[in-house]
C-alpha cells in the first residue's frame, strides 16, 4: 500500500511585518535580516489569532481544497510547540470548532518543530496497517513562534499553521513510510519551561545539533535504502528542509551533500532547494509547519514539473530528534493551490509600532477575563473561521 497526502491547506495571519522595516527599527542593516537570515517578511498574528484558531482555519481549508467531508475524517493529530493548555489538546478543539464526528481518535502531538511529522507517520501508520477502515487522517501543524521584543531571535519569528490530509490514495505527494532515516538526542539546545510564553534558544548549538542530526538521518536513511547510485541525493528533482530561517535550510543541504561525497555541495543548492523558500521567506517561522509550508509552496509554484518526480523531506526538532524521508509528486498536485501566493500577497503590510502594539495586546487577551458565555455548541455551529475571543474560569472561548 502506498499511502501519503492527499490534500493540502494552510492558514497564516492577515498582517506582516517587513523584515526591512524592523531592521532599521533596530537599528542594524537591512542585508542582516534579509541575507543573513534569508527572510523577507514575518507574519504578525493578531490578538484573535491563537494556535487553535489557525490550525482549525488550515485544517478547513485542507478539507476544502481536496473536498472530503468531515464524515471522512478517522483520526485527527495537531502537531505543535506552543500548546494553549497543557492537558486539553489543540485537536480537541479543532474537534469542536470544525465538528469533526465523534468517533474520531484525536491527539496532540509535541517535539518542539518535529511535532508535526510525529503526527504523520502516526497517520501513516493507521492507514498502512489496515486499522483505518476506510477512513482518511487529517494532520495539522500550527505554531506562533514567539521570542520576543528586541531579542536576537525576533527576527525569526512568524505564525501559521499547514494541515493536511493523509489517505490511502493520495493525490499530491505518496510517501514511502517504511524506509527513513531517523536520529535523535537529548540536548538542550532550544527550550520552553512551563512558566514562559517565549522560547530559549542556544543559537549556535542550536545550529550545530541540527547539523549533526541531518548528518546522523541521512546515514541512517541511507544504510536503510537499497540503491546502487554512488551519490545518494542525486535521485531527487527537489530537496525540502525544515526552515526555521532560509539560511539553515542552506547549510542543512550543503552539509548533507557533502555526508554524500559531493566536493561541490553548494552548486545544487539553487536547482534543488532555493525554490522550496519563497513562501517561508515571506511568513517566517512557523516551527511545526515550516518544512510543510516549504512543500505547499513549492507544489504551489512548481508542481506541474515535478510531477511524478521524486522528492526528499528532511524534518528537524529541537530537543533533539529528526526525520529523513521521501515522497514522488502526484501529477496535478498543484491543481488545488494556485492561488496560495496570492493570498500571501494579498496580506496587510504593518509597521513596527503597529507590529509592538499587537504584541502587547495579544499578552493582554490571553490574560483577560471574557464576559462571553463559556459554553458554545461548536458541533452544530461549525466554525471554519474561529477568533479567540478571552477565557472565563480557565476555558478558552472562541467564536
Amino acid at each position: 500500500m502506498t499511502s501519503g497526502i492527499d490534500a493540502l491547506g494552510f492558514a497564516i495571519p492577515n498582517r506582516y511585518l517587513s523584515l526591512t522595516d524592523l531592521a532599521l527599527a533596530r537599528g542594524v542593516p537591512a542585508s542582516k535580516y534579509t541575507e543573513g537570515i534569508g527572510t523577507r517578511a514575518m507574519a504578525v498574528p493578531g490578538p484573535d489569532d491563537d494556535t487553535v484558531t489557525l490550525a482549525t482555519r488550515a485544517a478547513a481549508d485542507a478539507l476544502a481544497r481536496g473536498k472530503i467531508d468531515p464524515s471522512e475524517i478517522g483520526m485527527l493529530v495537531v502537531g505543535t510547540e506552543t500548546a494553549v493548555d497543557h492537558s486539553k489538546p489543540v485537536a480537541s478543539f479543532v474537534q469542536g470548532l470544525l465538528g469533526l464526528p465523534s468517533g474520531c481518535r484525536v491527539f496532540e502531538t509535541k517535539h518542539a518543530c518535529y511535532g508535526g511529522t510525529a503526527g504523520l507517520f502516526a497517520a501513516l501508520d493507521w492507514i498502512d496497517a489496515g486499522r483505518s477502515k476506510g477512513k482518511k487522517a487529517l494532520v495539522v501543524c500550527s505554531d506562533i513562534a514567539r521570542y520576543g521584543l528586541r531579542t536576537p531571535g525576533e527576527p525569526t519569528q512568524g505564525a501559521g499553521a499547514v494541515a493536511f490530509v493523509v489517505s490511502e490514495s493520495p493525490r499530491v505527494l505518496t510517501i514511502d513510510g517504511a524506509t527513513t532515516g531517523r536520529y535523535s538526542a537529548h540536548v538542550f539546545d532550544f527550550w520552553r519551561p512551563l512558566d514562559r510564553k517565549d522560547a530559549l534558544v542556544d543559537g549556535r548549538y542550536s545550529v550545530e545539533c541540527y547539523l549533526d542530526a541531518v548528518r546522523g538521518a541521512f546515514r541512517s536513511f541511507r544504510g536503510e535504502s537499497a540503491t546502487s547510485e554512488s551519490r545518494f541525493s542525486d535521485r531527487y528533482a527537489a530537496m525540502l528542509y525544515h526552515v526555521p530561517y532560509g539560511k539553515m535550510a542552506r547549510k542543512a543541504h550543503s552539509t548533507l551533500r557533502a555526508e554524500d561525497g559531493d566536493p561541490s555541495p553548494d552548486l545544487t543548492f539553487d536547482s534543488l532547494v532555493a525554490p522550496s523558500l519563497v513562501l517561508p521567506s515571506l511568513v517566517g517561522n512557523i516551527y511545526t509547519g515550516s518544512l510543510y509550508l516549504a512543500l505547499l509552496g513549492l507544489l504551489a509554484t512548481d508542481g506541474e514539473r515535478l510531477a511524478g518526480k521524486r522528492v526528499s523531506l528532511f524534518s528537524y526538532g529541537s530537543g533533539s530528534c529528526a526525520e529523513l524521508f521521501e515522497g514522488v509528486v502526484m501529477p496535478g498536485a498543484e491543481g488545488s493551490l494556485a492561488d496560495v501566493m496570492g493570498i500571501v500577497e494579498a496580506r496587510e503590510r504593518i509597521d513596527v509600532a503597529t507590529y509592538e502594539a499587537l504584541f502587547a495586546e495579544r499578552d493582554a487577551r490571553d490574560s483577560r477575563d471574557s464576559r462571553e458565555p463559556v459554553h458554545v455548541e461548536a458541533a452544530t455551529v461549525r466554525m471554519r473561521d474561529p477568533r479567540f475571543l478571552g477565557s472565563r474560569e480557565g476555558k478558552r472561548i472562541y467564536g
